[in-house]
């Protein structure tokens, strides 16, 4: 299985103006270094969380259709696509009444609908491509309010710490990881 983004969120989650605030900087000459460290906070919040925040386009391929395709990075909006190799080498795309989404659950399933099959594919890598769009939405209110805090959290932890690459180490925060545990992703 592979991911690949197709479309990167147009948006972040924290506003420049809010982190600036809550870091206490005014005027711009910080402005480029507080935006790298909002982005950075987003794809840590992202990674620890097995989830996306704002909304995303993404495509995992596979080698041949399982029986049930789990759809990383929830919520899942969507699926945009379900294509794939036939026998003849040919790139098909199946019809969306041919399958159906479960994103009720976390993460989302992706299955043949009720009288369909998984059509077969060409024995070959990556013969079957998905397009799925996730995120908790388009705005940055659309992230829980407790995931934004602890972005905040860690943008301001970075920022008065930006020189810790010496003898200081800078250590984990468990007590403020624990914001994230309701939002975790666990697969078995």
């Amino acid at each position: 299985m592979g991911l690949k983004l197709i479309t990167p969120p147009a948006a972040e989650p924290v506003l420049l103006a809010d982190a600036k605030l809550h870091l206490r900087v005014d005027g711009t000459d910080e402005d480029t270094l507080i935006t790298a460290l909002i982005q950075a906070a987003r794809e840590a919040c992202e990674h620890e969380l097995g989830r996306v925040l704002i909304t995303q386009t993404w495509e995992m391929v596979l080698d041949a259709f399982p029986a049930g395709i789990r759809l990383p990075y929830p919520p899942c909006q969507s699926v945009v696509s379900v294509k794939y190799i036939d026998a003849d080498g040919t790139l098909q795309t199946l019809s969306a009444p041919s399958y159906q989404l479960d994103s009720h659950s976390e993460p989302a399933w992706l299955v043949p609908a009720y009288g369909y099959t998984w059509p077969s594919t060409r024995e070959e890598p990556n013969a079957v491509r998905v397009q799925f769009v996730a995120g908790f939405g388009d705005a940055g209110t659309d992230v829980p309010e407790v995931l934004r805090a602890w972005m905040l959290l860690q943008i301001g932890h970075w920022y008065a710490n930006r020189e810790a690459a010496g003898d200081a180490r800078l250590e984990r925060t468990p007590y403020v990881d624990r914001l994230l545990d309701r939002y975790r992703v666990y697969v078995a």
